[in-house]
C-alpha cells in the first residue's frame, strides 16, 4: 500500500506544478480558453510517453513493451489507457468549460467507487464494508474541497454537454484501472509495461485524432518551447513516477484498493501548493485533507493487518 500512497503524493505533485506550467503565456487569455485545458492534457501525456520511452529504453525493456503489445492484454491496456487518458481527461476539460470546475470535482470525484463496482464485477475484487464507507468518506471530503475551491454555482456553457462530458470522464477514470488491472494478470504485461503502453497510446491518441478535432494545433505548436512547455515537461515527469507507482499498486493490491489510496493526491496537492505557491489552506480545506489521508489509507488497508501492527508498535513502545 505504501508504494499507492507515493503515487497519491506524487500525482498531487504533479496536480500543482501542471497548474503552474497552465497559469503561463500561451495557455492565458481569451483565445486560448477554450483548448486550453485540452492541449495541456495533451503535451502533459506527450511528455509523460518520452519520458517512460526513456524509462524503459534505460533499462533495456522497449523489447517487452512490443512483445506485450502483440499479447490480447496489451491491446486491453491500450484500450483502457484511451478511456482514461484522451476519452477521461478531454471529457473533464469539457465539463469544466461548461458547467465548472466544481460541479465536474464532483462528479468525476465518484471515479473510484465506480472502479470499485466494476472490479468487483469484472475481476471478482472484494472491499469490505468498513472499506466502502471509509472510500465514500474520502469522496466526500473530495467533492467538499473542489466545491469550495472553484464554486459550483455557475454554469458557463451548455450544462447537458458538460454532464455528458464528466460522466465520459467518470467512467473514463474508473475503467482505465480495471482494465489495465485484468491486463496486467498476464505474465507478458507488468505494471511497467503496462504504463509504458498506456502513455504511448494516449499520447498517440491525442495527437492524431483529439488535438486536430479540435482545431488546437497552433496553440500547441504555440506552446513549444515555452517555460509553459518546461513546466508541463517537469508536471510529466512527476506524472511518470506517479504512475510507475499506482501501476504497481494496481498490480499488487488490486484496482479498487489501488484507486483507492491513489485519490490521496487531493490532499497532498494542497500540501504542494502550501510549498509551492504559498497558498494558505482554510480550516475546512485541513479537515478534508485529514479526512482524505485517512480514509484512503482505511480504504486501500487490510484492517486487521492495520490494527496488529498497530497493537505491535505499542508493545515495541513500551
Amino acid at each position: 500500500m505504501g508504494i499507492g500512497a507515493l503515487g497519491g503524493c506524487l500525482w498531487g505533485l504533479d496536480t500543482v506544478i501542471l497548474g503552474i506550467a497552465m497559469a503561463l503565456p500561451p495557455f492565458i487569455g481569451p483565445e486560448a480558453a477554450a483548448v486550453a485545458g485540452i492541449v495541456g492534457e495533451a503535451l502533459h501525456d506527450v511528455f509523460c510517453a518520452v519520458w517512460m520511452f526513456a524509462y524503459m529504453g534505460a533499462r533495456g525493456r522497449w523489447h517487452d513493451t512490443l512483445r506485450a503489445l502483440r499479447t490480447r492484454s496489451g491491446k486491453v491496456v491500450a484500450v483502457g489507457a484511451l478511456l482514461g487518458g484522451p476519452i477521461g481527461m478531454t471529457g473533464y476539460a469539457l465539463a469544466i468549460a461548461n458547467i465548472g470546475a466544481g460541479y465536474t470535482a464532483i462528479i468525476s470525484a465518484f471515479y473510484p467507487a465506480l472502479g470499485t463496482l466494476l472490479a468487483a464485477l469484472f475481476l471478482k475484487e472484494k472491499m469490505s464494508a468498513k472499506q466502502v464507507v471509509a472510500l465514500f468518506i474520502a469522496l466526500i471530503a473530495v467533492c467538499y474541497m473542489g466545491f469550495s475551491a472553484s464554486g459550483a454555482t455557475d454554469v458557463p456553457g451548455n450544462a447537458v454537454l458538460g454532464v455528458i462530458s464528466a460522466l465520459a470522464c467518470l467512467v473514463g477514470w474508473g475503467s482505465e484501472a480495471v482494465l489495465c488491472a485484468w491486463g496486467m494478470r498476464d505474465d507478458a504485461v507488468d505494471n511497467q509495461t503496462a504504463l509504458h503502453i498506456r502513455e504511448t497510446a494516449s499520447a498517440l491518441a491525442y495527437l492524431v485524432f483529439v488535438i486536430p478535432l479540435f482545431g488546437a494545433y497552433g496553440l500547441t505548436l504555440a506552446a513549444l518551447p515555452t517555460p509553459a512547455d518546461a513546466g508541463i515537461a517537469l508536471a510529466a515527469a512527476a506524472g511518470t513516477a506517479s504512475y510507475l507507482c499506482y501501476y504497481r499498486a494496481i498490480a499488487s493490491i488490486g484496482a479498487a484498493r489501488g484507486m483507492a489510496i491513489n485519490i490521496s493526491y487531493a490532499a497532498w496537492a494542497v500540501v504542494f501548493g502550501v510549498v509551492l505557491q504559498h497558498a494558505i489552506p482554510s480550516g475546512a480545506d485541513i479537515v478534508c485533507c485529514v479526512a482524505i489521508m485517512v480514509g484512503t489509507v482505511l480504504a486501500a488497508s487490510d484492517w486487521n493487518e492495520l490494527f496488529r501492527r498497530t497493537q505491535n508498535g505499542r508493545g515495541s513502545a513500551r
